[in-house]
Order: C-alpha cells, then structure tokens, then sequence
C-alpha cells in the first residue's frame, strides 16, 4: 500500500465505511484474534480477554500515541439495549466505549458487569445498619419475603 492511499484509509470516517478484516496477537492472551466471528466488520478488542489497544484518538483514526493496554473496566448498555464495554488505558488513562462483538467471552462480559455489586465501596456488613436506618427492621430481606436469614453473631 502506498503513502497516498494509506492516509486515505485513516481519514475522519473511513472506518465507517470500510470493513478492517486486520488480524492480530492480543498483547495480554496472546491469542489470535480474527474478523470473523465478531457479527460486525470491525473488530477492536480481544473476544477472549475483552482488553484491546489504545491507537485511535477517534474512531479509526489510529492517530493515538500511547499504545497503552486498555482494560475492560466496565459495561453500559446503550439506548436500544445493546451492550458496550468501557475500556481505560492502563498507561494513560483514556477511557472508550467499543460495541459488544456476537464471539465476545460472555462469562468475562457478566463478571464485569457484576464487578460493582460484588465489590462495594463500602463493608457489606453496614447494609443490615443502613437499612435499619432508613426505617426497615435492619434485615437483608425485604418486608414481603419469608425466608429468614441466619442470626447475626
């Protein structure tokens, strides 16, 4: 590929319109990552690992610097309820949002998702006193539920 045409491949929106059928090692498995499989015509991140690389300042632009790792930090999900992994470079702190790809790992997709609920930011032994608080009667269980839970030592 000559100059010309490699900075036309990288003008503002070519990615839009032109499918990227680029494979790659992923640089935290090292598995081999292809286009197929993704359920679109672009593939941005590992569907093993989820981790991807910080090249792009827009999309497809590829004019990043860094080159840094970017995590998985986190998953949203868009207005039509379609999922979208939030990426943080680990080198300088960007942050990213890529589609969820169809071969995506979906046990890694659910531990991020459940990551803030298993891990509050607070000790989960002060739910039975915060709950108390708000006027419930301090238990884990809600009002209308029957099972009991076991008596706090």
């Amino acid at each position: 590929m000559n100059r010309e045409n490699k900075r036309r491949q990288y003008e503002k929106g070519y990615y839009k319109t032109h499918a990227c059928s680029d494979s790659f090692t992923c640089r935290v498995c090292g598995r081999l990552v292809t286009a197929q499989g993704a359920g679109s015509s672009h593939r941005n991140h590992c569907p093993n690992c989820l981790h991807s690389l910080h090249v792009d300042n827009e999309p497809g632009d590829r004019a990043a610097d860094c080159g840094g790792i970017m995590e998985p930090v986190g998953v949203w999900v868009r207005s039509g309820g379609e999922w979208a992994i939030i990426h943080r470079c680990r080198r300088c702190g960007h942050i990213s949002s890529n589609r969820v790809a169809a071969d995506d790992n979906p046990i890694k997709l659910m531990s991020i998702a459940m990551k803030p609920l298993t891990q509050p930011p607070f000790p989960i032994e002060y739910l039975s006193e915060m709950t108390a608080r708000m006027g419930g009667d301090g238990s884990l269980m809600g009002a209308g539920c029957t099972k009991a839970l076991p008596p706090e030592e």
